[in-house]
């Protein structure tokens, strides 16, 4: 890869993407980093030998910058770049709510901007990172910002209107999983299994359950019936369920998370 790329914030996603682009060819050389503290960009400089240096030098030097920072710390990030940015240069937003429109403003005019929604799993290679075009970037600047976030998992092309919807059900959805987890692994406590065993069981559940959802091309409603034999266990636990809402709670959290999407993109940080 010859384009120079800076990652500005480089915090756990933002090392994850930097060791994924290494991983898929970048050079080192063609890297560099952000960090508030000074020990820890020396930390990176070390174990990735990327170059470490200050905001406005990299904005100067990179031609995409990755902004990786907290969406409360957005709009001074981008008056600390903003006459440094050159023409050309392609911005891509990490930071959840932040819209393209808000970054656009604030650089020069025609600068290309990328808004992505990663998440987590991009700590373990298997990410989904959620990307929409601002109004000045290309194609080629689409599939830029592919080949970097596609380092650490999958892509997905939407338009920027749906973002808040994807934040909702893809950014914070490994959260959902966990908490059904750890609900899980108290449910096996409380019928007599000890934690430990409780935990394997429900996580090489997940596992299976998710391969097989990803693999076998079947609708979810018919892999959960083929679990579901008549009189069975299995159909009273979810009888249960739905007797507790469990899906009108899910479809209520995942609005909520949208609502506060949207809400963090109008500025409303509290």
């Amino acid at each position: 890869m010859s384009q120079k790329v800076a990652v500005l914030g480089t915090g756990k996603i933002g090392e994850a993407l930097l060791s994924g682009m290494i991983r898929s060819g970048w050079a080192p050389a063609d890297l560099f980093v952000t960090a508030r503290r000074q020990e820890r960009a020396e930390e990176l400089r070390t174990r990735y030998g990327v170059e470490a240096l200050s905001n406005a030098d990299a904005a100067k030097r990179a031609d995409t910058l990755i902004l990786a920072c907290k969406p409360q710390d957005m709009a001074a990030l981008l008056a600390e770049l903003a006459p440094h940015v050159t023409p050309g240069t392609l911005l891509v937003s990490a930071a959840a709510g932040i819209t393209t429109s808000f970054i656009e403003e604030r650089l020069h005019e025609d600068t290309p901007v990328i808004r992505v929604m990663p998440n987590t799993p991009v700590l373990v290679d298997e990410g989904m990172s959620v990307i929409s075009a601002g109004s000045h970037a290309s194609t080629a600047d689409l599939n830029h910002a592919e080949a970097i976030f596609g380092a650490v998992g999958k892509t997905l092309r939407v338009p920027e209107t749906q973002q808040d919807a994807c934040t909702a059900l893809s950014g914070s959805g490994p959260a959902y999983f966990y908490f059904l987890v750890e609900a899980m692994t108290d449910a096996g406590i409380l019928l007599g299994l000890p934690r430990d065993k409780a935990h394997d069981l429900i996580v090489q559940a997940a596992i299976g359950a998710a391969v097989m959802l990803r693999d076998s091309g079947e609708h979810p409603v018919k892999l959960r019936e083929n679990v579901t034999s008549p009189a069975g266990t299995t159909i009273n636990a979810i009888r249960e369920l739905e007797n507790h809402g469990v899906r009108a709670a899910l479809i209520a959290a995942l609005e909520a998370a949208r609502d506060r999407s949207r809400e963090l993109a109008s500025g409303n940080n509290a």
